[in-house]
């Protein structure tokens, strides 16, 4: 199954026929699946929401191609893949051969042959083995996002912690919206008694405490860009590197190639480490691979998983990093979990960003990675939503083939019939079999997940398969 293993700065498999190209998306929010040899690489966004949304060297490509891997279907059903070992590579379909390039320096490639799930997963376990594995264990998840979003405080919080007294979640953490400024990593008003006092609550109850942070970015009215300009990354011509817009405008990169700004985010990761949490969500952390005028020279792919080492070295090794908008292939190794697909929202597709489409249809092409990281398909609804209850099964039913079932259904949102939905989902031992591409065996219920690949923007009709 497992072809030649070579070393270079690019390799090449021809290929003599194939009918589908799996075109696979530089970071956790970028379109992943299978298209057709002529269909143009899909984008997941409108012109303004593809910055930050796609690798920028590769944003405007119409070709099928893939960061870190591209494989092909035959008209026979098998599949050839080639992937790279290591980050900062790109493949792509070219003149009758998959033509797979490092962007800058040498890496090794492997080409592997055979049936589609037996050839991911042996590139998959191939990582894990190159870059290693961390993590390994079903994550039962508790964040604040999706009920409370900037809006979370800390009574809030401590509602949550209370109403869910039982309920068997390893992890409760506090998303976006506790900190003072994006950059400026310090509780607002919303939490008077700092970070410490809802950490040691949630702790008391045997759960880790969690924390999101988007460590590689800074908003221009942000204390920090104030005070550390020089931290910010910068385009040849001066200006600052803009990573995205969100919150009211464009967000800053930081250039994660300086000591001194690596110096600044250990500070910040030992200040909350101190505080309690020993689990970190890291957000839009593609921003830490963005091209810029580094202070230091090195490829792109370098200078994000040095700064995320430097980050892990902090929070030492029995930390949980879940890693968010991030490289995929690069954070192997690195992060214990990473986010397969953009925000799940409680709504099928509305033509935003935060859909329930786009995150299913990326996360099911992504579960493959389960050998060598911890695959997060985002939340679950149990509460009544605008989604209809079927869809909303299927997002729970996701999240148990993930092994990462997390939610941000307030406990004042469920009725008992939900409540006891939601800790059946974490209690129960699920015997998981994928039976095909779309189709998984849930201990005696079948599910198929090609409707949603073939509804597009109207919410599909679900149909259990057995």
């Amino acid at each position: 199954m497992t072809g030649v293993q070579t070393t270079g700065p690019s390799c090449q498999v021809p290929i003599s026929d194939f009918v589908s190209f799996y075109e696979h998306g530089w970071h956790s929010w970028c379109a992943t699946g299978w298209v057709a040899p002529d269909e143009p690489r899909r984008q997941i966004a409108d012109e303004r929401d593809r910055l930050g949304h796609d690798d920028p060297l590769h944003s405007y490509d119409t070709a099928p191609g893939g960061s870190g891997l591209g494989a092909v279907e035959h008209a026979d059903g098998s599949v050839t893949l080639l992937g790279a070992l290591g980050g900062g590579a790109w493949v792509r379909f070219e003149d009758g051969a998959l033509v797979g390039e490092y962007e800058d320096g040498v890496g090794p490639w492997v080409t592997v042959t055979g049936g589609e799930r037996e050839v991911f997963d042996r590139y998959a376990r191939l990582l894990a083995e190159h870059q290693g594995r961390r993590g390994g264990r079903p994550v039962r998840l508790w964040a604040s996002w999706y009920s409370y979003y900037e809006d979370v405080t800390e009574q809030l919080m401590r509602n949550v912690v209370a109403g869910f007294d039982g309920f068997d979640f390893d992890v409760i953490q506090i998303d976006d919206g506790w900190e003072e400024a994006i950059g400026d990593w310090v509780p607002n008003d919303s939490f008077p008694n700092g970070m410490a006092d809802i950490a040691g609550r949630i702790r008391s109850t045997g759960r880790r405490a969690g924390l999101w942070l988007a460590p590689f970015i800074a908003m221009p009215n942000s204390q920090l860009v104030s005070d550390r300009p020089e931290l910010v990354l910068r385009t040849t011509g001066g200006d600052p590197v803009v990573a995205g817009v969100n919150w009211g405008g464009p967000y800053w990169a930081l250039d994660v190639t300086r000591e001194d700004t690596l110096e600044y985010l250990a500070g910040v990761f030992e200040r909350y480490v101190a505080a309690g949490y020993d689990f970190f969500k890291l957000d839009f952390i593609y921003a830490g691979a963005l091209p810029g005028e580094h202070a230091t020279h090195m490829p792109r792919a370098d200078a994000y998983r040095l700064a995320c080492q430097r980050i892990r070295e902090v929070v030492g090794p029995d930390s949980y990093l879940l890693a968010c908008g991030a490289p995929i292939i690069e954070s192997i190794g690195v992060f214990d979990g990473i986010r397969v697909g953009p925000d799940v929202g409680p709504v099928w597709d509305d033509g935003t960003y935060a859909a329930a489409h786009r995150a299913v249809v990326a996360a099911v092409h992504r579960l493959w990675l389960r050998p060598a990281i911890d695959t997060d398909p985002d939340v679950a609804y149990f509460r009544t939503t605008g989604l209809s209850s079927q869809t909303s099964r299927r997002l729970q039913d996701l999240a148990v083939i993930a092994g990462f079932v997390g939610t941000s259904d307030p406990p004042d949102r469920l009725d008992d019939s939900q409540r006891r939905t939601l800790q059946r989902a974490l209690q129960h031992a699920t015997d998981v079999k994928q039976l095909s591409r779309y189709r998984w065996r849930l201990d005696e219920r079948e599910v198929d997940y090609a409707p949603a690949l073939e509804a597009g923007r109207v919410e599909p009709l679900w149909e259990e398969a057995g």
